[in-house]
């Protein structure tokens, strides 16, 4: 009885003496004060997206508790369809808000990977003539913030005859530098033997650059995805300046007037928050390895 007893517990013993060797020797009085900070920092900056979250489900009587309460008690769905009611009252229905956000978002992020990519190809890969000076005009205009060029990229749309259409939402957008140097600078880091390999087994530039380059720097086209995404999702300006008609309104620019002032729609407003942030969150909780595999290999941590 005394020998069985010691064959069950020997391999219990052993795995605690490995987890006391591994991890409660390894912490330091530093590494708890780490932890801590790190705790309270994310959930600093989860708060604000929790109580989101949470408002959406609160039925009106929570809404307007005083002193706030950060949790919804009685969670219902109300919200959700005061939203679809407040929006099919105008002149457009829901589904036509929600449309032209999928359809310009997607557009953009589909084309920005596309032309951002082969834009850093040709730089990265080809020593054109004038290639160095094009690069630093790039670089040049991320000192700019897009608030400067909405002047001129306007006068732009207007002159192509394309305000009010979904050309003139997606175009503007496809050419971002920032999303160009930093697919270039990933792409720098492929050896040229390797293209010059591919050349001499016969390959042309397109499959060099769809069955060699693309797969190298998928991390770095996939955070520009999400990048894209974020970015033109949550925008409201662009709908705002390049557009004139309320058919042409997307998603955050319609929720700005859901309330419109109403008590009786602080639901529904909170509700079209819900929808228009959770999207960009959910695809940065998928594809979020792969932004830092970008940030650790690129060339932007130099």
């Amino acid at each position: 009885m005394l020998a069985a007893s010691k064959q069950i517990f020997k391999p219990i013993g052993r795995a605690a003496y490995v987890f006391h060797r591994r991890w409660i020797k390894g912490i330091t009085l530093s590494k708890i004060f780490l932890y801590l900070f790190m705790i309270a920092l994310v959930v600093f900056t989860a708060a604000p997206i929790i109580f989101v979250a949470s408002t959406a489900f609160k039925p009106l009587d929570e809404l307007f508790l005083y002193p706030p309460r950060f949790f919804v008690m009685k969670p219902t769905f109300k919200n959700f369809g005061d939203l679809l009611i407040a929006t099919d009252s105008s002149l457009v229905p829901f589904t036509r808000y929600l449309f032209n956000s999928v359809f310009t978002t997607v557009a953009i992020v589909l084309f920005s990977v596309i032309v951002t990519s082969m834009g850093a190809f040709i730089i990265s890969k080809y020593k054109l003539p004038g290639m160095a000076f094009i690069f630093a005009v790039v670089i040049s205009a991320l000192m700019f913030p897009a608030q400067v060029t909405s002047i001129p990229t306007y006068f732009v749309i207007s002159n192509l005859a394309i305000l009010n259409t979904y050309w003139a939402l997606i175009l503007p957008k496809l050419a971002v530098p920032y999303n160009l140097f930093l697919v270039k600078q990933f792409m720098d880091q492929i050896p040229d033997q390797t293209l010059e390999a591919a050349k001499v087994d016969g390959a042309n530039e397109w499959t060099m650059f769809w069955k060699i380059v693309m797969p190298y720097v998928k991390p770095a086209w996939m955070t520009v995805v999400i990048f894209s995404f974020i970015g033109n999702w949550n925008d409201f300006s662009s709908p705002l300046i390049y557009t004139t008609s309320e058919a042409m309104k997307t998603l955050p620019l319609a929720m700005l007037g859901v309330s419109n002032g109403t008590v009786g729609r602080m639901g529904a407003a909170a509700a079209g928050a819900f929808v228009t942030v959770m999207p960009s969150i959910v695809l940065f909780i998928i594809l979020q390895r792969q932004v830092m595999d970008t940030m650790a290999h690129s060339g932007i941590k130099s």
